[in-house]
């Protein structure tokens, strides 16, 4: 497949921190051809600025539209920070507590759930089973109630605070959670709080029946091939695990305020980018829906995010004041290496370890 690069550049600087264009383009251009990425957006960050943004390749390959900054990508779980924050914002006003049990702000809550806390909830330690997609029909909509019932019938993987593991379903009651508290569907509570204030004009929750300008079209890899992604029905597309559109743009502007104090407290922020602790004393790389990492002693504070054909990936280098922000319109592109070689081209002490085999 030949990937055509769209020469749409906001900013562009003739060298970009020991990085030129010309490096930076030939990169995304061999990752995509090796991946078979149809299309590519990518904002790279400097203390909260845009120093560079850039489409590569195809939004969509049926009309052959070019990709490019403002191309409209779904976030999967990058969308887990907007309601992690959220929730932070009732935290400060009074309204949450972190380690209030769930069964404050969630109806019909069921005896195995008595000891989970919203805190639990926004770490994955809840022990909230990701099985639930196995059981439930994706083409098929739920209301909340139903939802939160078939998550429920399921036992806990584990009890609450013994251990991590990832649990969309999880991040699904937090945004019944919040709808509960604060009788606004958190979709509508992530625009009036977030979205309006910070001017991220794009972003919003999915809905294909919508006419939305420069929406890119999600693709999968089936035997090698490049297939359209499969349906869901409209409901598991409106759920707090992710379920957003963006644009590389909307992420930027988000970056920037997080810089700031526009939102929540600094104090807030660095609770959800503080390792969680399990009931071992041990703790595990993730806070609110930011994963905490280090590469050689620099701080990377990072989320993925992959669903319906699309996956997407903001890496923030704390000490560099960093953002390298990369979506793409293919499943399993693995955008976190790519976000990961553009920073090592920035500072090669950036370089990520190689991954160990299974």
């Amino acid at each position: 497949m030949r990937i055509f690069l769209l020469s749409s550049l906001l900013i562009l600087p003739s060298l970009l921190y020991g990085a030129t264009e010309q490096q930076i383009d030939q990169y995304v251009h061999a990752e995509m051809q090796a991946r078979k990425i149809p299309g590519l957006s990518l904002a790279v960050l400097q203390n909260g600025k845009i120093i560079l943004a850039k489409g590569y390749g195809f939004s969509n390959l049926e009309h052959n539209v070019q990709a490019k900054p403002e191309t409209v990508y779904q976030s999967g779980s990058i969308g887990k920070q907007f309601a992690a924050t959220a929730v932070m914002m009732l935290v400060e006003e009074g309204k949450i507590q972190l380690d209030d049990r769930i069964n404050k702000y969630l109806k019909n809550v069921p005896e195995a759930w008595r000891d989970i806390t919203v805190r639990h909830l926004l770490t994955h330690t809840s022990g909230v089973s990701e099985k639930l997609y196995d059981k439930i029909n994706l083409r098929q909509d739920y209301t909340e109630e139903q939802i939160q019932k078939e998550i429920a019938d399921l036992p806990l993987d584990f009890s609450p605070g013994e251990e991590w593991r990832y649990s969309n379903p999880g991040y699904v009651l937090v945004g019944i959670l919040l709808h509960n508290w604060t009788g606004k569907f958190y979709g509508d509570y992530l625009q009036q709080r977030i979205f309006k204030p910070l001017g991220m004009t794009t972003i919003r929750i999915i809905n294909e029946e919508d006419i939305i300008p420069n929406r890119a079209a999600g693709y999968r890899l089936v035997d090698g091939k490049i297939k359209n992604q499969e349906w869901v029905a409209p409901m598991v597309n409106t759920t707090a695990d992710g379920s957003l559109y963006l644009t590389a743009l909307d992420l930027a502007k988000w970056d920037a305020a997080l810089y700031g104090e526009s939102l929540i407290t600094k104090e807030s922020l660095d609770q959800m980018w503080t390792p969680v602790k399990l009931n071992n004393g041990k703790t595990h790389p993730y806070g609110f829906g930011w994963r905490i990492d280090a590469v050689k002693g620099h701080t990377l504070i990072e989320h993925s995010g992959s669903w319906q054909g699309f996956d997407g990936h903001i890496a923030r280098y704390v000490d560099e004041r960093l953002t390298i922000i990369v979506l793409t319109n293919l499943n399993g592109s693995e955008p976190d290496e790519i976000a990961h070689g553009i920073a090592t081209l920035y500072n090669g002490e950036l370089r990520p370890e190689p991954k160990k085999a299974d």
